[in-house]
């Protein structure tokens, strides 16, 4: 594994509150030597990185630049796409799709013609149907189009689980897979905790933590978890910022790191040409092979539950 070049870009489009958490993550994280932030709203993206600069002598060695010209993310390692319209209270992420695949169409072309050999990944929801938008749009090589997909819904899981049993959530190795959305799920017959196979794990009485209904109700918990984030404060970004920093450092530091993210399947598990979040290694070509983990016939159910609800949405689109 090699770190951070000596010179490493990140530009990050959409300068609203996932994208400047993104920036910010990025600054403290150290993730990239330099951080460009661009959207259309002159005013709001100059304050946001001014505010960042501000700060930047308490953060690693970065710098941070942007405002409302697109010239900002020319030469970019990676593109990170976080504009477009914002998830509303009790509104799916499905239902942004037309809206959002009609703001790439316009932005990804611009994007292209200023950094021609970047790695891009979806942030925007429906980031699974903006994923295969993008390719599309594009014509780039699946594995330099992807999006931070399901790595914070299994952030969310593990720390749920830890929460429970009283440990660290780095010691849970759990994933949620699938759909960034409403058909997600966990893979817990892989899980892990430490060793021990999760659903094996046992308190300190010796009973067993895990049955079906205490893994239904955490499955559930993590699908409704950005609803709850919404509803409160009528965003999530804390959390994808980190998660999209982690995914950046991933890239730019050729870490071979196993992440969900999504990208563009070609017969895994039978599914073609619909973006999901399945287990895949990301280093600096960005997604370089998805695995095939083993899946029982509940967990294989979902997947292709959530693939069906994808290509709907896709079909409608045209995409």
């Amino acid at each position: 594994m090699t770190d951070t070049a000596s010179t490493t870009k990140l530009s990050i489009v959409g300068a609203g509150s996932v994208g400047s958490s993104l920036a910010y993550a990025s600054l403290i994280r150290g993730s990239a030597n330099t951080v460009a932030l661009y959207d259309l709203n002159t005013e709001k993206v100059d304050a946001e990185v001014l505010d960042l600069a501000h700060g930047s002598q308490y953060t690693q060695a970065s710098q941070i630049i942007g405002g409302s010209d697109i010239s900002c993310v020319a030469g970019s390692d990676i593109v990170v796409i976080t504009a477009g319209a914002r998830q509303k209270p009790g509104q799916s992420r499905l239902d942004l799709a037309g809206t959002n695949v009609d703001i790439l169409g316009s932005l990804m072309p611009q994007l292209l013609e200023q950094a021609p050999n970047a790695i891009y990944m979806l942030v925007t929801n429906p980031c699974d149907v903006l994923t295969t938008a993008a390719l599309k749009i594009s014509g780039l090589p699946t594995h330099r189009v992807l999006s931070s997909g399901t790595v914070l819904d299994t952030s969310r899981l593990r720390w749920l689980v830890g929460n429970k049993i009283g440990i660290s959530p780095r010691s849970v190795h759990a994933m949620m897979v699938g759909e960034h959305g409403d058909t997600e799920f966990a893979l817990w017959s892989s899980a892990t905790i430490g060793q021990s196979p999760l659903q094996d794990w046992k308190d300190s009485a010796g009973n067993r933590v895990f049955d079906r209904e205490v893994l239904d109700s955490l499955e559930h918990e993590v699908m409704n978890s950005a609803y709850k984030v919404i509803q409160g404060k009528g965003a999530t970004n804390y959390a994808i910022g980190v998660a999209g920093a982690r995914v950046v450092e991933a890239i730019l530091r050729d870490q071979k790191a196993v992440l969900p993210v999504s990208t563009l399947l070609n017969n895994y598990h039978g599914i073609s040409d619909i973006a999901l979040s399945v287990p895949s290694i990301v280093g600096r070509g960005g997604v370089e092979r998805t695995l095939n983990f083993p899946m029982d016939e509940i967990e294989e159910a979902k997947l292709h539950k959530s693939a069906e609800a994808l290509l709907s949405v896709q079909k409608s689109l045209g995409i």
